[in-house]
């Protein structure tokens, strides 16, 4: 039998990645890159330059179309395959990424009447403005009763569907009134390539509060303010695909984008940290993977239904069928690193970086290399954008302690490092406590290139990590549910058997430094305890006072 592909693209928050795998061992054989052309807006709204309030995030969705004109030919041209051979094409999504569009699915940023107003783009998973909503969402959940509640460790986050649709009610009723759907960017491009509207399992069910079938009832939408009554079934509710099924065939218009054969299958939408589990090989209980780039969500297969203080979600099949999926995260990873090295490090130190044919994260990875832990004596808080888990308040911001004179960039930029490894050990911490071991943890994205920043995390959680050799894991992930929508294999288990893979163990802990850690962690706790859970609420009056400046 001639060999089969795949196509798997991976739409992060700056840029879209498409990758051609061969089905029948995972191989990955082209890619190709698009950068959105408009990036992040969250300065200025195109067209108008209006400034865009302070917590805001929004993306032109004609960007990630783009994606699909350029990323995916490219990836084709360097893999050498025949278009013809390609049986299927997946893709994964930033979540909760969401926009408001028509009855055929046109952006309502698109349209005349809406091109100049900032509440008719995409809302990015990072655009934290809703806050107050999720607040309020929070409050009356928990004042009502609301089972729902606890599936998602008792608090629900602003940067999913029902704050940000909430929000859009409020401030900008206009629009929401002439929105058909709000619809996950990931649904979105997916009806797109096959032209039917299929709302995917992972992100109703994460960000979409979909549990057991039901979401919120009108009643408790109703509550929060009556004209949010209809929410779901005027603006959300839609036929519902299971992870790994196909959504439709690829239309001609969309062949005609990627040079792709016309009515191959085109699988329903996913979640890139949720995809990335089977690119990975993570398909039993216990198998954390901590997909690590911009931000970081931490995935997991359970066996049973526990409640974990915090976490993101808890969903039946969430991630595979006949598991329960457990979702955690950070809002901020790279993104503190790359806001640091682009606003905080001085000219001399990128001037002697290029002088040596470095990054500047590469140079200052080696000189915090030479320091010992605790050496620096700085401690830091690793919410510069807000915390996801398990505070699950975007209201809180970052913090950096121990600060002198003979401080140095490098110095900070390890208690930067540090930072992230403590926060993703309270996650672990509170999976662990709460019934839902952590027996394996692995890691996928472009940080695992940073040897310093793996080796605090394996000394920080005293644990070995794994690692994901694949340099494009969510879109690997993607193309293996491609192969399963197209019929390579009867299932996502199954695919990944052949089409994954990882390497254990490529961080050992130091037990020296492991103990080290373990004292600072304990003063991170005092911190974070201290400033996220109400003793001290000084970041919330601080958001406050910014807002009020910016307003």
């Amino acid at each position: 039998m001639a060999e089969r592909y795949v196509i798997g693209v991976d739409f992060g928050t700056l840029s879209g990645r498409a990758l051609v795998v061969r089905v029948s061992d995972g191989a990955e054989l082209g890619e190709g890159v698009s950068a959105y052309r408009h990036g992040v807006v969250d300065d200025r709204l195109p067209g108008t330059e209006e400034r865009l309030p302070a917590d805001w995030a929004l993306e032109v969705p004609d960007d990630y179309l783009e994606v699909f004109r350029t990323a995916v030919p490219a990836a084709l041209a360097a893999s050498g395959v025949d278009p013809a051979d390609v049986i299927g094409i997946g893709i994964d999504f930033t979540a909760c990424t969401i926009l408001p569009v028509t009855a055929d699915g046109t952006p309502l940023c698109e349209t005349p009447e809406f091109a100049g107003n900032k509440h008719a783009f995409v809302k990015l998973w990072k655009h934290h403005a809703a806050q107050r909503q999720a607040d309020r969402i929070n409050a009356l959940a928990r004042e009502r009763g609301e089972g729902w509640l606890q599936r998602y460790g008792g608090l629900v986050s602003s940067e999913w569907e029902f704050a940000k649709a909430l929000q859009l009610l409020e401030e900008a009723p206009e629009v929401y009134g002439a929105m058909r759907y709000f619809v996950e960017a990931a649904d979105w491009v997916v009806w797109k390539l096959c032209g039917a509207y299929v709302r995917n399992a992972c992100t109703a069910g994460y960000k979409g509060l979909l549990q057991d079938g039901a979401y919120p009832s009108p009643e408790f939408c109703a509550a929060l303010n009556p004209a949010f009554r209809d929410f779901v079934a005027d603006k959300l509710e839609r036929p519902i695909g299971q992870l790994g099924d196909a959504a439709g065939r690829l239309t001609e218009e969309a062949a005609s984008w990627t040079g792709l054969p016309v009515g191959i299958a085109v699988a329903v939408g996913n979640v890139d940290a949720h995809v990335a589990a089977p690119a990975a090989q993570a398909v039993e209980p216990g198998q954390l993977v901590a997909i690590m780039g911009t931000s970081t969500c931490h995935i997991m297969n359970g066996a049973t239904l526990e409640m974990v203080p915090g976490m993101c979600g808890a969903v039946d099949g969430g991630i595979l069928k006949g598991l329960w999926g457990y979702e955690a995260g950070q809002s901020g990873v790279g993104d503190i690193f790359a806001w640091f090295t682009g606003n905080a490090v001085p000219p001399q130190y990128h001037d002697e970086a290029g002088r040596r044919g470095l990054g500047i994260h590469e140079y200052l990875t080696e000189l915090a290399s030479a320091q010992q832990v605790g050496e620096h004596g700085l401690l830091a808080l690793d919410w510069l954008s807000g915390n996801r888990s398990v505070l699950v308040n975007h209201e809180l911001t970052g913090l950096i302690l121990g600060l002198t004179l003979s401080t140095k960039p490098e110095e900070i930029y390890r208690a930067f490092l540090e930072s992230t490894a403590f926060g993703t050990k309270v996650i672990v911490d509170a999976f662990c406590d709460s019934g839902v071991p952590v027996t394996e943890f692995i890691v996928i994205g472009g940080l695992k290139k940073n040897p310093l920043l793996m080796q605090i995390y394996a000394d920080v959680l005293n644990m070995p990590l794994s690692v994901v050799e694949s340099g494009q894991g969510p879109a690997l992930g993607s193309a293996i549910h491609a192969a399963v929508a197209a019929g390579a294999y009867p299932d996502v288990a199954g695919a990944a058997a052949s089409m994954g893979g990882r390497t254990r163990g490529v961080f050992q802990p130091n037990p020296e430094d492991s103990a080290r850690y373990q004292e600072i962690f304990a003063e991170y706790l005092t911190l974070h305890d201290y400033f996220g859970r109400g003793a001290n609420d000084v970041m919330r009056r601080l958001g406050d006072l910014r807002r009020k400046a910016r307003a």
